[in-house]
């Protein structure tokens, strides 16, 4: 399975439901929480080309975007797929 990163803070509802999704289909991730690290902070935007918002989701080295990115791949049957390839 894909290496697959997530910026989050504490009390993002999208976070929480990104995070629920990549759980039901057995992703690993590592979640790096930007709540409070503004240096971590500007590390996401920068990776994430100027996006500000969290979630950033990145599987593999493909930046997903958002939490409405991610469910948008789920239902066009396009995330297992870069869960078993990025």
């Amino acid at each position: 399975m894909s290496k697959v990163t997530i910026y989050t803070t504490k009390t993002c509802p999208y976070c929480h439901a990104a995070k629920s999704l990549l759980a039901k289909k057995g992703a690993k991730f590592d979640e790096i929480d930007v709540s409070y690290d503004h240096n971590e902070r500007q590390r996401m935007v920068i990776k994430a080309n100027g996006r500000r918002t969290v979630p950033q989701i990145f599987i593999g080295e493909t930046h997903v975007g958002g939490s409405d990115d991610l469910q948008e791949l789920e239902r066009r049957g396009r995330l297992d797929g870069l869960l078993t390839t990025s």
